[in-house]
């Protein structure tokens, strides 16, 4: 007989637990004690209370990331939870040649996303191709300011977003669709109910949890969003800095010698806390459901 020690369990767990919380834990818990100080990258800081939070609140480079982020979010919600159903209601049926289309929605998912940047950069500038198009067919009179302009910056590095994800999300609605029974449609199809109602009522409730989950992870990433922006404003924010995201606000108090370590914590507790609001809300959303 096997005689089982009660520190068995712990010495296979221990590699992990003490990686987690030398490279996750600990990390975090510095962050929160380092936003309370005036920290620099070179030396140390001392206790400054709540002072970084109090500037945070008069800080118009973060109202203006703020609002950035939540412009972000309130267009990429909607089209990233309704756009990949669509294409999966599409790519799961056997046809010839699905197999392709499957695998073009997915590629730009495992494509960097700095180098889809740097070609979508080359896309939308001045002298790019989409401004070459618009003047061959007469549609416009002088280059469109894509990657100059505040607004067209930020909804080109949202139209970004959203053609990058498309495929990650499909994949997610493919194996949620796998669990809608096939009987429930045929059923539904029997009592003479349209593609419309079948879709409506027997789709949709199928897929709940898969869109729940993809709203949520939608959600943190439009407000955690910081390649598209920075690639497509070449690291700058765009004009005056005004599309700068939260992230990129970060990076920016944060690098260099003369950095502000303990503003740019500060901000990372205050992006933490805004991101915990989706997940809260998932929770809510499924045991309602439940």
């Amino acid at each position: 007989m096997t005689h089982r020690r009660w520190f068995t369990p712990w010495l296979l767990a221990g590699p992990a637990l003490v990686w987690l919380a030398v490279f996750n834990l600990w990390p975090a818990v510095n962050t929160v004690i380092l936003s309370f100080t005036n920290a620099r990258p070179l030396g140390g800081g001392h206790f400054t209370g709540l002072d970084n939070y109090h500037r945070a609140l008069d800080d118009d480079q973060l109202t203006d990331a703020l609002l950035n982020s939540v412009v972000y979010l309130l267009v990429c919600l909607p089209l990233l939870t309704l756009l990949p159903l669509l294409l999966a209601l599409l790519v799961e049926k056997k046809l010839p040649g699905i197999t392709f289309f499957r695998t073009a929605f997915y590629t730009p998912v495992v494509a960097s996303a700095v180098v889809v940047g740097i070609i979508w950069g080359w896309v939308l500038d001045e002298r790019g191709l989409l401004n070459g198009m618009l003047h061959q067919l007469g549609l416009a009179d002088r280059p469109v300011s894509f990657l100059t302009d505040r607004w067209l910056l930020l909804f080109s590095a949202i139209a970004l977003t959203v053609w990058k994800g498309l495929g990650y999300y499909m994949v997610i609605y493919l194996s949620a669709l796998g669990n809608v029974g096939r009987e429930l449609h045929e059923a539904a199809a029997v009592d003479g109910a349209s593609a419309v109602r079948r879709f409506w009522h027997v789709t949709l409730p199928g897929v709940r949890p898969a869109m729940l989950l993809i709203s949520v992870l939608i959600s943190v990433s439009a407000l955690r969003v910081f390649s598209e922006l920075y690639v497509l404003s070449n690291g700058t924010g765009g004009p005056g800095g005004r599309d700068m995201s939260v992230v990129m606000l970060i990076q920016m108090y944060s690098r260099g010698f003369t950095g502000h370590i303990g503003y740019a914590s500060a901000l990372s507790v205050l992006l933490f806390l805004l991101t915990v609001g989706p997940m809260l809300l998932l929770a809510r959303l499924n045991r309602k459901a439940a």
